[in-house]
């Protein structure tokens, strides 16, 4: 990678760390479903009608956003709500790596080999460490929420990849339309109108900044930035920058809000972010699948070996088994020396056209057979 995109890899890893802070000072100012509405409406308009129309089929797009924006979304800002630190829930957040591993192999027949499925146990014995550490000390119950965020976003990757998306960018901008009027509904069933039209009415300029960052910053621009990424280089090249993000959470955490991390989670965090790691496929390499022959290819062997055998035939049984055919020599060359005249290359062994019933020459014997 170039060293300006490898600066901007980074620079949108450091953007999500980042973006966990954000939203737990968001979490001040409005209810989590209502503040997660509020950033998918943000992100939507006005992008939505600077945009075309998504290349995929609209059940994808559909299906990602709800389980995106209102499953992963919902859970993750409930959680945070309900006492996740915001360091903790960018770490565990990345065990989503696994589930994505676990939901493509149920619905996309993709068979981890065994260095991804040790990555998997590395990574779960990572969310074990960190529960233990988080149920000594904070609410067991938001660190379910989180875990359950974090199973969402992997069927929404595995959707994702069923959809193939040609543009990140703007599939990312449908997708955030979708959840926008759910999140609000559930909003006001179990938050309450009078809370929501009290965040609504409080709302100030740090609110609306925090709204944007969430927004345009992390999702559009985060999200646009990540596309463009992977249309310049394999995924498995760009992937691994998303190890930084907890890197970047906890430590933005403890600068900002002050989150102390303890030894043992520090001990969950290399669990977690070495079992991701050989769960991703870092550092291994893979031989690329070969491509299946078309019609068009198959015929042109067909064709091939048709050509192939006709010349074998007319050049005789030495060259069908594939031995190398001397060139006559040059008439007008003289014979080596030594070489007497009976070992001059003849010409062709063919019948005679002229005169019919003629036999073909026969083929000399080898060296070996003459003695």
């Amino acid at each position: 990678m170039r060293p300006r995109h490898i600066a901007l890899a980074v620079l949108v890893a450091a953007l999500w760390g980042v973006n966990f802070v954000v939203i737990e000072l968001g979490l001040d100012h409005f209810p989590p479903l209502l503040f997660s509405a509020l950033r998918f409406l943000a992100a939507a308009v006005p992008a939505i009608f600077l945009l075309g129309r998504p290349s995929v089929a609209w059940k994808w797009v559909v299906g990602v956003g709800l389980v995106l924006g209102v499953g992963k979304f919902g859970l993750l800002f409930i959680g945070m709500d309900q006492g996740m630190p915001a360091g903790l829930s960018s770490l565990v957040l990345q065990i989503q790596a696994v589930f994505t591993a676990l939901f493509a192999a149920l619905a996309l027949s993709e068979r981890p080999g065994r260095i991804r499925v040790a990555g998997m146990t590395v990574a779960l014995a990572g969310i074990a460490v960190a529960a233990v550490d988080e149920g000594a000390g904070g609410p067991i119950l938001a660190f379910v929420l989180v875990v359950g965020a974090a199973a969402c976003w992997g069927v929404s990757n595995v959707f994702t990849r069923r959809a193939a998306p040609q543009d990140a960018l703007t599939f990312m901008v449908w997708v955030s339309a979708v959840p926008v009027l759910p999140l609000l509904v559930l909003s006001l069933l179990f938050e309450g109108p009078d809370r929501d039209a009290e965040a609504l009415a409080a709302l100030d300029w740090s609110g609306v900044g925090i709204i944007l960052f969430v927004a345009w910053v992390s999702t559009v621009f985060g999200f646009g930035a990540w596309g463009f990424l992977l249309r310049q280089y394999p995924a498995s090249s760009v992937a691994p920058f998303t190890l930084l993000v907890p890197v970047f959470g906890m430590s933005s955490a403890a600068l900002v809000l002050g989150e102390d991390v303890s030894p043992l989670r520090w001990c969950a965090a290399a669990l977690l972010v070495g079992g991701v790691a050989l769960t991703s496929g870092v550092g291994l390499r893979t031989a690329p699948p070969r491509p299946e022959p078309d019609a068009g290819a198959t015929a042109a062997t067909a064709g091939a070996a048709v050509a192939v055998a006709g010349s074998a035939t007319a050049s005789g049984p030495r060259a069908a088994a594939g031995a190398r055919v001397r060139r006559p020599a040059d008439p007008a060359a003289p014979p080596p020396p030594g070489a007497s005249a009976s070992r001059t290359p003849s010409t062709p062994r063919c019948p005679d056209p002229s005169r019919p019933g003629t036999p073909p020459a026969a083929a000399p014997r080898s060296r070996a057979a003459a003695e």
